[in-house]
């Protein structure tokens, strides 16, 4: 059951905002939207505004945004239809919903970021009688570099001192003290277990200025770790095995939730980031698909009618609708076999 809801929260997180950003700048452009729906299936409420609908749907996974003449073979003279509206303002509408996609990832970074908090290069306390303190070095003190390596996280500190601490020579940390920049100069010490250390122990920070650029870090490592699984799975040999659907999905969210909520909230957000850059992919019936069409017909000017571009969007829906029976199959025997 908490698998369940767990997983009913993480569509409304990716598919409802991504749907709200076209519906939001739908509105800013004057594109006449006919319908807002919050879940998918048999309406259980709904109400008449001035001119949208707004509804909730008894399957409380995404929603949708019926714009006039988005998905019809001509739009008429309706000047607040979709595809009367400039391109500009097309593409706007469009790139919408992965820019929500990716606001949510980094709101969820964020929360994740402040609550867990972050570990910096700013040292909350050093081992009495260690290598640091003798040196003078004290808490409060800001690591910004170790001999020639600079360092602005705690990860760069790590890093630094596991290469010069290779050789039993004597270590430079350059600290910021207030206004000051001063070095101090050591020899590491031998723990219990035979490591060598300086004795410097690092400040875990809940500021919401440190949690907002952490989570923009962590929101662009997404986009790079995506990026290089889709060119990884280009030259995958078994694709299925490197892709998840719905079951997938579940199962992840069944494995990293049981290791704890802020892993599950990390999921979240890598989801996110990954149904942004898909949408975004060139292909028919996806938003990069249906801009790559705004672009070419601005190009062309009617050389491509509504009714062309409508039946390649639904041939490139079958083949994804196809494509999700697929992967879901795949999923199962892959449950089935674990």
């Amino acid at each position: 059951m908490t698998t369940i809801l767990l997983m009913v929260v993480l569509f409304v997180l990716l598919i409802f905002p991504h749907e709200l950003g076209h519906f939001i700048v739908a509105r800013l452009c004057d594109v006449q939207v006919n319908e807002f729906s919050f879940g998918m299936g048999p309406v259980i409420f709904k109400k008449q505004g001035k001119e949208t609908q707004y509804s909730i749907r008894a399957i409380p996974v995404g929603g949708f945004c019926a714009m006039e003449g988005e998905d019809t073979e001509e739009a008429g003279d309706n000047p607040r239809a979709f595809n009367n509206k400039r391109g500009w303002q097309k593409i706007l509408i469009l790139l919408a919903g992965a820019a929500m996609n990716i606001f949510i990832a980094f709101v969820v970074m964020i929360f994740v970021s402040g609550i867990g908090g972050i570990i910096t290069n700013t040292l909350a306390g050093v081992t009495p009688g260690g290598p640091a303190e003798l040196a003078g070095i004290r808490a409060g003190d800001v690591v910004i570099a170790v001999e020639e390596y600079e360092t602005d996280t705690w990860s760069d500190v790590i890093n630094a001192l596991d290469i010069v601490m290779e050789k039993d020579e004597p270590v430079d940390i350059t600290v910021k003290r207030g206004s000051e920049k001063l070095t101090f100069s050591m020899l590491p010490m031998v723990n219990e277990e035979g490591r060598r250390m300086v004795g410097i122990e690092a400040e875990i920070s809940h500021k919401p200025g440190t949690a907002i650029k952490s989570a923009a870090i962590a929101t662009g490592e997404m986009f790079t770790t995506i990026f290089r699984s889709l060119r990884d799975l280009i030259h995958s040999e078994n694709v299925l095995e490197q892709v998840s659907g719905p079951v997938g999905i579940a199962m992840a969210v069944e494995e990293t939730s049981s290791y704890g909520f802020m892993y599950y909230l990390y999921l979240v957000a890598m989801i996110s980031v990954n149904l942004a850059i898909f949408n975004l992919l060139p292909f028919p019936a996806l938003d990069g698909g249906r801009i790559i069409f705004v672009i070419i017909r601005a190009i062309t000017g009617k050389a491509i009618s509504d009714k062309a571009e409508g039946i390649v969007h639904m041939i490139g829906m079958a083949f994804l609708i196809g494509l999700a029976i697929i992967v879901t199959g795949s999923d199962i025997l892959k449950l089935f076999g674990r």
